[in-house]
């Protein structure tokens, strides 16, 4: 019948709701049957129907309990039979518990002798195993149902590097999708590939010192594996790659030192790279081809293969990245990853859509995907098995690559309750693991209590936010190119920023703390994400300030960034004012907006050089650095000495290099003028215009305070005089 439509959907374990569009109706002595693959089952019970236009809805009942795994069908005579589509039983409120699967061996566990593949198939009737020798054709296995939804088989043999991937089939429908839990992988994600994570293991340096146990103890650096390595006026060689990014003694043509080397004198502690899991749109076998940052993710087990220099060989992107980690665990410099899993690059063509229809994604009551990652589809993280995916991706991570923090985009779209187990799992790895990310309400389809969100900081104490008040207020806001923070000169937001430069955890003035502790302050000017911070002086100013009065701003809001209590995060090329040419979302614009120019190097070298000493004095200031809200609101004093200069003195808070205590002065000049000041008595200069003045003995009390200008002085503690 062409104008007949029939379909049958399995509500809960006992409920079918049938649907039936015909010119023709039912006869109603005709009955609604359960078949599976043995034959009938039963004449189901008709509890209700409805009608609407042509279209007849039953709500019909089961004697028994539906048994997934099972081939159902469910037949009308003279309509025909269909297949009952199960994939709507993830809706039910019992099928997380019921199909949850704790154990830790999904994927493929390799051994010599044999390999066992497991993957969690619920809704499936049939998952069959596709394997081949690398050139040949596949071989088909079928796998065996376990319990809570598992399909399992194990091949004797040794299938190290055989490629391999799952064909499944829902509810009458059969997909191929490669290994979810996938650690090997070919170009592209193509094939899933049998590894043996023992040939991958080497020393990972992660216990080298220094060892930071408060987030205000690190200096997080920003970059892009591609772009901090691309320049061509570099003799980097593997430009592009996990390897470019440790090669040593490659320099600019004055000398500058460039990549690796350029790191370890810059005086940050960690560096924070951008996503380097798996992502879709960049052609692995073709780099240069098509540019992204990576917020696209495919695989959330398997490493980018484009920063790899063989990516059709599934141990070239791990060993690599490994002796990458290595590299820079030995030059003391700790390692955090950028992670993505708040949505997928394409929901209905994900590994995770096919596998099990309908339950990764986070959907409204009307059954729409959420969308408030603008991607057109939110993980749902409250789900078990989601949740489980997103915490044994984690720890693969930290356990195998010893990374040493995670930076989680979008983290507003994630539930609170997954981030306290993932805090909790990677604490039991590394107890010291940094965890922070994007901390804004997003308007996915989760009470506003239970985000991972700024506004329930206080929950999380243990987890850092972006802090996106003290980025507007120091600079101005990301929405509006002309307005003008603090340090921009908007001397409205004076006392604005004093509260963000405290931590924004201690009660100032009318604002109200917006963290337990500084350690959850990342405070930050600039980031991947819109203007840099060039350009945003650039759209304030234009050609009304001088580049060299642009660049006298650039290291006045480092150095306040390196200052200010929490944790300094910094974009890499901040420190020389890199440029993007005005513009702000470049995720997929290419090299020329994107990448660090290092012949910029050699005609900004000062800004370099100061940058390096702030970052130096932060680094290795031998007392404990703030955090505690008490301590903090017991530390400080703000001074009156001019209405526009921001003078606070933080009380107690530096150790000379023989042992005495003394008070800080911190004086900033965000004005075009030069500034007179009376500190009333004589305070040693410790920071000038040129950054860290080296213990020099110079003591000033009448000074000049110079335009777009940061200046330092110690001052003996009176507990000390």
């Amino acid at each position: 019948m062409l104008d007949t439509y029939f379909s049958a959907k399995l509500i809960d374990y006992k409920t079918i709701r049938v649907a039936i569009f015909s010119s023709i109706s039912k006869d109603e002595k005709t009955p609604i049957e359960l078949f599976n693959d043995k034959g009938l089952v039963e004449k189901l019970t008709i509890v209700n129907n409805s009608f609407l236009n042509g279209l007849v809805l039953y709500e019909c009942k089961s004697k028994n309990k539906l048994v997934l795994g099972n081939t159902y069908y469910i037949n009308i005579n003279s309509f025909g039979m269909v297949p009952l589509n199960v994939n709507d039983i993830t809706f039910d409120k019992n099928f997380d518990n019921d199909y949850y699967y704790d154990g830790d061996d999904l994927g493929a566990t390799y051994n010599k002798e044999y390999t066992t593949f497991k993957v969690w198939a619920p809704l499936a009737n049939h998952v069959s195993l596709l394997i081949r020798k690398p050139g040949e054709n596949f071989l088909s296995y079928k796998m065996t149902r376990q319990d809570k939804g598992v399909y399992e088989i194990t091949l004797k043999g040794d299938f190290e590097l055989y490629q391999y991937r799952y064909k499944v089939t829902n509810s009458g429908i059969t997909n191929i999708v490669t290994d979810p839990y996938g650690k090997g992988s070919d170009a592209n994600g193509k094939d899933s590939v049998v590894i043996d994570l023992n040939k991958t293991k080497m020393e990972m340096y992660e216990t080298i010192p220094p060892i930071y146990k408060n987030y205000v103890d690190t200096i997080i650096y920003e970059l892009h594996v591609r772009d901090f390595t691309i320049d061509k006026t570099t003799s980097i060689k593997n430009k592009g790659k996990f390897l470019g990014l440790i090669e040593e003694g490659i320099k600019t043509k004055n000398g500058n030192p460039v990549g690796f080397d350029y790191l370890k004198t810059l005086g940050i502690t960690h560096v924070q790279l951008l996503p380097i899991l798996d992502f879709k749109t960049v052609d692995e076998l073709n780099p240069d081809s098509k540019y992204n940052w990576g917020y696209d993710p495919q695989q959330y087990f398997a490493l980018e293969g484009s920063y790899s220099t063989d990516p059709n060989d599934a141990y070239s992107r791990i060993i690599e990245c490994k002796k990458m980690i290595s590299k820079l665990h030995q030059a003391g410099i700790r390692v955090n990853l950028d992670v993505v899993y708040n949505h997928v690059y394409e929901y209905e063509t994900s590994v995770f859509e096919r596998l099990v229809p309908n339950y990764y994604f986070r959907k409204r009551q009307n059954g729409l995907l959420c969308n408030a990652t603008g991607c057109g589809n939110d993980l749902a993280s409250e789900r078990k098995m989601v949740r489980k995916l997103i915490i044994d991706s984690l720890t693969y991570l930290a356990s195998e690559f010893k990374v040493d923090g995670f930076r989680f985009d979008l983290f507003g779209i994630t539930d609170i309750d997954t981030t306290k187990e993932l805090l909790l799992k990677l604490r039991a790895i590394n107890n010291n693991i940094m965890i922070y990310g994007e901390g804004w309400d997003m308007p996915t389809d989760l009470p506003s209590d239970k985000k991972t969100t700024i506004y329930n900081s206080f929950k999380i104490p243990e987890v850092a936010f972006f802090n996106d008040f003290y980025r507007d207020t120091l600079r101005g806001s990301n929405f509006n190119n002309s307005d003008r923070g603090f340090e921009l000169g908007n001397l409205s937001k004076k006392s604005d920023f004093v509260f963000a430069f405290l931590g924004s955890s201690t009660h100032y003035n009318n604002l109200q703390p917006r963290f337990q502790n500084a350690n959850q302050s990342i405070n930050y000017a600039e980031c991947h994400d819109n203007m840099t911070l060039f350009d945003k002086i650039d759209a304030c100013y234009g050609k009304s300030m001088t580049i060299k009065d642009k660049l006298r701003m650039i290291n006045m809001i480092n150095g306040t960034i390196l200052l200010s209590i929490g944790v300094p995060f910094i974009h890499a090329g901040q420190e020389i004012g890199l440029s993007k040419n005005g513009l702000d979302n470049t995720y997929n614009l290419g090299d020329k907006y994107n990448m660090f120019r290092w012949d910029l190097l050699d005609s900004r070298v000062e800004n370099y050089l100061y940058f390096k000493s702030m970052a130096n004095i932060r680094k290795n200031t031998s007392n404990e650095k703030l955090y505690k809200a008490e301590d903090i609101k017991n530390s400080y004093e703000v001074l009156n000495l001019d209405n526009n200069i921001f003078s606070i003195l933080l009380k107690q808070n530096k150790t000379s290099n023989i042992g005495e205590k003394f008070d800080y002065i911190i004086l900033i000049n965000v004005t075009n003028s030069n500034v007179y000041i009376d500190l009333k008595e004589y305070c040693k200069y410790e920071i000038g215009i040129a950054g860290n003045l080296n213990d020099c003995e110079t003591y000033g009390r009448n000074i000049t305070i110079e335009h777009y200008c940061l200046n330092t002085f110690y001052k003996k503690g009176e507990k000390d005089a």
